[in-house]
């Protein structure tokens, strides 16, 4: 006699969640909390701040959960909530502030080899300002194009790419004095 495993693969979680059950809920959270904990985190780069938009995001995903049409992935459906959710977060906060002045000048970010772990190079995103660490995160992290952010964040493409431009710089200069 085959013993089958209640909410064994993605597809029965998210139809279990489609229809209410809580036990599912309850293992759809479990599944991605810590994955979306930290995507939280890297918006918000306070602990407190990114568990309310943890929590903020799981009850958007458990009541829209019926319109995930399965087309594409459920995590990165599940991530594109918390990140729309981190982004409300840091508005109403009113500490997200992207500078709109005219730049006559760029400077094209520096190539150079490091040896930065991975955890050290997130601690440095996480001292950007919040504008140029919110563009720089849903560019370079999250995968979306200067046009997508502009919308998100009712800026310009341009404003997008000079924040994404500043951040890299920025960033830099903080690993030549890491190294």
């Amino acid at each position: 006699m085959k013993i089958l495993q209640i909410f064994s693969s993605e597809e029965h979680i998210v139809k279990a969640c489609q229809q209410g059950d809580p036990k599912a809920q309850r293992r759809l959270y479990e599944k991605y909390s810590s994955k979306m904990m930290a995507v939280c985190y890297r918006y918000t780069s306070d602990e407190f701040d990114a568990e309310e938009v943890l929590i903020q995001g799981f009850m958007k995903v458990f009541e829209k959960v019926g319109t995930f049409k399965s087309e594409g992935s459920f995590e990165g459906w599940i991530r594109r909530i918390m990140v729309n959710e981190a982004l409300m977060f840091l508005r109403q906060k009113k500490n997200f502030e992207i500078s709109y002045d005219k730049i006559l000048y760029e400077p094209e970010p520096e190539q150079f080899k490091t040896d930065l772990e991975v955890q050290d190079l997130l601690k440095l995103i996480e001292e950007l300002p919040p504008g140029y660490r919110t563009v720089f995160n849903l560019y370079a992290i999250e995968g979306y194009s200067h046009a997508e952010i502009a919308k998100l964040l009712g800026i310009t493409e341009s404003t997008s790419k000079s924040q994404l431009s500043r951040a890299r710089v920025l960033l830099q200069e903080k690993m030549h004095k890491k190294v």
